[in-house]
């Protein structure tokens, strides 16, 4: 692996791509406004590289509790649109708000299924009536871009939230005006998430049994699938890296579904996902104590020095391997091979920052080590922005032993930063990280195939032992400074699929 040239220049791009490519985007999280996961990230970073590439790109999404909350101004655009809902109609405001760049955001308000203190659910598990939710949702989009007069060339749906919109282009839209010659893209964010729900709901997507519900519908071992619906109804299937678009067509990480993405497969693309380096780059973080670069590096042990104090670990930490890890704390993300063999990475005479939430089982595993060494273990648990960009910043090696990981986003934050990746090779990880060679001097960081611990804590042990070295640990750093993951290769391979089924 090389590292990747600089983000195309947009004047050359803007000759590349059609100025009068039309995109609808549909998702049920947008950064700055809502976000979960990921898929917020994406959502909010891919329109603005489109949108410089010359495309007219809209986004649509529910007008959420939180984002009121935010007071991101916006203004009423349509009242009381009306909204197919099963063999009802009901009513939505549509309310208009900006991404960056001046790019529409259409907020589908409808306060009995939005105004929520979260997104899909809370600790006692989702909503109960997320279908009607999200296909009430479905449904505005569609409504709101007749009702605007945007006749989308392509409509690019995300996740199950959004899966039964391909179906309904297929069905009731099919004719409809604005929305016939529509083609529409379904990007699977992670497959683990499927919009699973009992087949007696069906009448609220408004789409007919004997049309829809079967082996090769939306039906999935006698229930609802939405992520199937996106999978079998649309024009192409992106995922969200190469590695994890091989993977979800095995047994392993296919769940259920692979043989049908082994049929789709020449329809079906892997796209590693984008950075947005005005957020992460420490040459210009807002959140760290003290800026730097690959050319001055200096400022990174600024940063450790001043973590090590926030986080009140023992000041000797500062000549030692600290060791940093910022996740949701589930056994997705490894935690579960983490927690058998932390005493041992503690016995490389290390520090761990560990930022995060999730289960309150693994939360306590995590809590017992803290207590025992508070100078050399920190936990830190909930959302905390800042607090993950100087983590970023001033620990040494960063950890993500991930079971499976469709792309990942901090490992390639931790390259710019300088923080040394210790990653299991998977999914975006695989297609990211280059294992360090000794002989050659090669590779950006270090990676481990079995899923368990024993080759967890190799990979770390090696990491550790080269950290010693610190003319050799300086270039590995200096190497993972090069790479460049901004969102312009990534928006050139959406268009070309754009193009590609554009009718």
């Amino acid at each position: 692996m090389r590292p990747a040239p600089c983000a195309l220049n947009l004047i050359l791009m803007r000759g590349i791509m059609s100025e009068n490519m039309k995109v609808l985007f549909l998702s049920s999280e947008v950064m700055p406004f809502a976000k979960t996961g990921g898929l917020a990230d994406v959502a909010g970073s891919l329109p603005i590289a489109l949108k410089n590439a010359g495309i007219d790109v809209r986004l649509v999404m529910p007008f959420y509790r939180v984002v009121k909350d935010t007071a991101f101004e916006n203004q009423m655009l349509i009242k009381d649109l009306e909204i197919p809902f099963g063999d009802r109609t009901l009513k939505a405001n549509i309310f208009e708000t900006f991404l960056a760049e001046g790019i529409p955001v259409y907020l589908v308000e409808r306060e009995d299924m939005f105004d929520r203190p979260n997104l899909y659910g809370d600790s006692k598990g989702d909503y109960y009536d997320n279908l009607e939710r999200f296909s009430f949702f479905s449904h505005a989009a569609l409504k709101t871009s007749q009702a605007i007069g945007f006749k989308p060339d392509v409509i690019h749906c995300h996740d199950w939230q959004t899966g039964l919109v391909p179906a309904l282009l297929k069905g009731p839209y099919k004719t409809s005006n604005g929305l016939s010659n529509a083609a529409t893209v379904f990007t699977i964010h992670n497959m683990g998430y499927q919009g699973i729900f009992t087949p007696d709901k069906l009448a609220v997507t408004g789409l007919s049994g004997p049309q829809y519900f079967h082996p090769e519908g939306l039906e999935y071992w006698g229930n609802i699938s939405l992520l199937k619906a996106g999978i079998i109804y649309s024009d192409a299937i992106t995922t969200v890296s190469p590695t994890y678009a091989n993977e979800i067509m095995t047994h392993e990480y296919g769940l259920g579904i692979e043989g049908i993405l082994l049929n789709r497969n020449k329809s079906l693309h892997g796209i590693l996902n984008g950075v947005d380096y005005d957020e992460w780059n420490p040459v210009k973080d807002k959140h760290i104590s003290a800026c730097y670069s690959r050319k001055s590096i200096s400022g990174k042990k600024k940063c450790k020095e001043a973590l090590i104090k926030e986080i009140a670990l023992h000041p000797n930490i500062n000549d030692k391997p600290l060791l940093g890890m910022i996740s949701r704390l589930d056994k997705q993300k490894g935690l579960d091979i983490l927690i058998p063999v932390l005493e041992a990475i503690l016995g490389l005479d290390t520090g761990l920052v560990i930022l995060g939430s999730g289960d309150q089982e693994i939360e306590n595993a995590l809590r017992k080590p803290a207590d025992e060494h508070p100078d050399r273990v920190a936990i830190h648990t909930g959302f905390n922005n800042p607090l993950a960009h100087r983590i970023m910043a001033g620990a040494d090696i960063f950890l993500i032993p991930s079971r499976y990981e469709p792309c990942g986003l901090t490992q390639m934050y931790a390259l710019k930063y300088g923080t040394v990746p210790v990653v299991r090779a998977t999914g975006g990880l695989n297609d990211t990280i280059e294992q360090y060679d000794e002989k050659s001097i090669t590779g950006n960081g270090f990676k481990f195939g079995p899923y368990d611990s024993k080759a967890f804590l190799k990979a770390v042990k090696q990491a550790v032992d080269i950290f010693k070295d610190k003319n050799t640990w300086k270039k590995l750093m200096s190497t993972g400074m090069k790479y460049d993951y901004s969102w312009g290769r990534s928006a050139e391979s959406y268009f070309d699929i754009y193009k590609s089924i554009k009718r």
